[in-house]
């Protein structure tokens, strides 16, 4: 087999040096170039036969998510992509967009062989359609686990499982434990030591429960945190505002505002681009 004709992308030249050096002690990759930008990687790809790109994320102007849709959408056929980044959150963003592997810096030296064993075998098949398939299916699978169990999994070998949220939350009431209904939540709030969850049928109930506790019951497909002490139903929202203060205001098809902080932004934006 020919060797592997490589990009290594990152900003940070040492890091830049560094894989690369990893990457001549294995024999069948040819490291073509280093790239500080994901612009020269592009025009690289589109110029030149390129089979895999060790990938940043974290990149200024086009940073590596974007680089990874930009060649999927002008280069055929794709090349392998590996994400290597210091940012374990972006894991299962990582696998949406059919990155075939993540690694996290510092590299460790059996985990990027490991790596580039997959690459060989995706080159080998270059069955691109039915990986794609298998990671699209992975990542409805694992949207709602823990995100440092999924990296260690993943760093291990280990079969993830999906993660099973329950349709119901149990309530207990002047003596009584009542079901309410998950899809019934519209939002939650918080008050002290208790959590209100608010419902489609007028009714609030009060829960004895963390806001921590109650977010990793509910099904994140489902349910955002918007803020500190407030996590809405996604099929709930009706708009996100912007208003002249620079802040967001979350709208429900009720009528209820809620303020959106500025940590959980991000993922009120995706919630709705979903």
């Amino acid at each position: 087999m020919s060797k592997i004709r490589t990009l290594i992308v990152d900003d940070e030249s040492l890091a830049r040096k560094g894989l690369a050096v990893r990457l001549k002690q294995i024999e069948d990759i040819d490291v073509i170039e280093l790239c500080s930008s994901g612009e020269q990687a592009l025009e690289l790809c589109t110029n030149q036969q390129i089979d895999l790109v060790f990938l940043d994320i974290q990149m200024p102007t086009m940073n590596g998510f974007e680089v990874a849709r930009a060649l999927s959408e002008s280069v055929k056929p794709l090349p392998a992509i590996v994400f290597v980044t210091a940012f374990d959150h972006y894991a299962v963003k990582a696998f949406e967009i059919h990155a075939l592997d993540y690694i996290l810096k510092p590299v460790d030296d059996n985990r990027l062989k490991q790596a580039v064993e997959k690459v060989h075998s995706y080159l080998k098949t270059q069955q691109d359609n039915a990986h794609k398939k298998k990671l699209a299916s992975f990542v409805a699978g694992i949207t709602g686990n823990n995100c440092e169990e999924i990296l260690r999994k993943l760093a291990t070998g280990d079969t993830i499982e999906d993660k099973k949220y329950p349709e119901s939350i149990a309530v207990k009431e002047q003596g009584e434990i009542i079901r309410v209904s998950a899809a019934s939540i519209q939002w939650i709030d918080a008050a002290g030591d208790y959590m209100c969850l608010h419902c489609s049928d007028g009714q609030t109930h009060i829960l004895r429960k963390t806001m921590k506790e109650l977010e990793q019951e509910l099904d994140p497909k489902l349910f955002v945190r918007v803020h500190r002490s407030a996590i809405v139903n996604t099929k709930q929202i009706s708009k996100l505002v912007t208003q002249s203060s620079g802040e967001y205001l979350l709208v429900l098809e009720n009528g209820q505002e809620l303020k959106v902080s500025r940590s959980y932004r991000d993922k009120v934006k995706a919630a709705l681009a979903s």
